[in-house]
């Protein structure tokens, strides 16, 4: 039996992401390790080495959860990742991939600093979630980038009653509420026009999706806050969504209560970069702006 062992989370659908899956696994088989990856994703990956699990507790045990794909794949690996208290580490093969340690080219590189055990972890600030209506329980949830409270019928407007540690702020007749953690400013609370929070800054973020009121900015909590947004009684149902993958009907009168989450998830680091650098690649940021780009005018 391995010594080591790690949980591979990819998008086998996908050939190219079904290739790079393969070649993470025959690399870290080939350094001793027994690689799982999820029941529905073996069949794609049929190798030597190559255990099928399922279930929430497929991470347990395991030394690391690799997320190969693109900030989707990583949501899904962390909810496998954060019960087992196992690093994380995110290899984009997406777009943006805003999660992600490591892009494509970095991939073999990755596999060996962690054969080396050459990473640092970070513990990322998450999020835990109550509904209630009529003073029951309905469902408890959790989230990494946010949970949103949001309209469940396009032609209505959501109304929403918001409670700041206990004490009404603001009533908001509005498409929706966010509520994010600084990882997840650079996702939907980013789009809903809510700022860029660095990673290590202990903090919550409430964001009113297309506001009709006098007061909509973003406001950003102290980590100990506890966020409420109440259905108003009288308007439309609504949804609330954590990370975009867990959904939640909620009736009018409902109430979703928002605090720091008791466990956070453990992201790899491979290297220090500054949090800047990264915000600049990702998003394409006009460093030196439309200016130095432009040439200066020729002398007549």
């Amino acid at each position: 039996m391995a010594d080591r062992e790690a949980l591979l989370v990819t998008h086998t659908g996908r050939q190219r992401s079904t290739s790079h899956a393969r070649t993470v696994a025959a690399d870290l088989i080939k350094a001793g390790f027994l690689v799982r990856v999820m029941a529905e994703e073996a069949g794609e990956l049929d190798l030597p080495g190559v255990v099928p699990v399922q279930g929430r507790h497929a991470a347990e045990g395991t030394e690391i959860v690799f997320a190969l794909g693109g900030d989707g794949t990583f949501l899904r690996a962390a909810e496998l990742a954060r019960p087992a208290k196992v690093p994380l580490l995110g290899i984009n093969l997406g777009k943006v991939g805003f999660l992600a340690e490591a892009e494509i080219a970095d991939l073999d590189s990755a596999v060996r600093d962690v054969v080396a055990r050459n990473y640092t972890v970070d513990e990322r600030f998450t999020l835990d979630v109550l509904m209630e209506c009529d003073g029951q329980v309905t469902a408890r949830s959790w989230a990494l980038n946010e949970v949103s409270v949001e309209k469940s019928a396009r032609e209505r407007m959501l109304e929403v009653m918001v409670d700041v540690d206990g004490r009404p702020l603001s009533r908001y007749g509005c498409d929706g509420v966010v509520v994010a953690t600084p990882t997840g400013s650079t996702a939907y609370a980013f789009s809903a026009g809510g700022p860029v929070v660095w990673p290590d800054v202990q903090a919550m973020l409430l964001v009113p999706i297309s506001a009709h009121a006098l007061f909509s900015r973003p406001l950003i909590t102290a980590p100990e806050s506890t966020i409420s947004i109440t259905v108003a009684p009288y308007t439309t149902s609504a949804l609330a969504s954590c990370d975009g993958r867990r959904v939640f009907n909620l009736t009018p009168g409902a109430v979703v209560t928002v605090r720091q989450g008791d466990v956070p998830v453990r992201v790899v680091r491979l290297k220090r970069d500054p949090f800047t650098d990264r915000l600049v690649a990702k998003f394409g940021l006009p460093v030196d702006g439309w200016r130095l780009r432009s040439k200066p005018p020729t002398a007549g």
